[in-house]
């Protein structure tokens, strides 16, 4: 029996280029593809951290077009994907949907490593994750250039980051999230 896992998307608080801390807008294609991800590896919930009321609203339209609307008679396997994602206003409401934040541990990641953080390897994170102990986890990606020092700094761990072939380092935020659930939970 392993632990639950949970992922969270964050549009708020988030660096730009320039490293201060902005709001990102959310895109149909985020929504749509980190509930597949999600669904796809046993994700109990998939949460989209808006704070912006009309952005949760556009959420739930976009989840109602695959769960209620013309494409959940046309493709009805999205319908159980997008049945997963949950807009709140906040990463707290996140953790608080989930269990008490002394239950809950929330992981980060990041596309680099973080100066002073210690890093969790995704092997070892597997293996909490299969870890009959503990709590839920909440694996919390960022929108942007990613998340804000506050976000961080409150997490329980560090992933370490996705590093392909080269020297070039900027994944989709989909793609991002896709690599990491497939190394924490496919199959053996």
């Amino acid at each position: 029996m392993s632990r639950s896992l949970a992922i969270a998307l964050v549009h708020r608080p988030v660096l730009d280029k320039e490293g201060l801390v902005v709001t990102t807008a959310l895109t149909n294609i985020d929504v749509h593809d980190l509930a597949r991800s999600g669904r796809t590896y046993g994700c109990t919930d998939y949460f989209i951290v808006h704070p912006v009321e009309v952005q949760r609203e556009l959420t739930s339209r976009i989840v109602g077009h695959w769960t209620d609307g013309s494409s959940a008679k046309r493709i009805p396997d999205r319908k159980d994907a997008l049945s997963i994602v949950r807009a709140v206003p906040t990463l707290e409401d996140a953790v608080t949907a989930l269990g008490t934040a002394s239950e809950v541990e929330v992981w980060v990641t990041a596309a680099r490593v973080l100066a002073g953080k210690e890093t969790l390897t995704f092997a070892a994170a597997r293996e909490r994750l299969e870890s009959a102990s503990g709590g839920p986890v909440l694996l919390v990606f960022g929108t942007g250039w990613g998340l804000a020092p506050e976000v961080i700094d409150r997490a329980h761990a560090v992933l370490e980051p996705i590093r392909g072939a080269g020297d070039w380092n900027h994944l989709s935020v989909r793609s991002a999230c896709a690599i990491a659930l497939d190394r924490l939970r496919s199959p053996r």
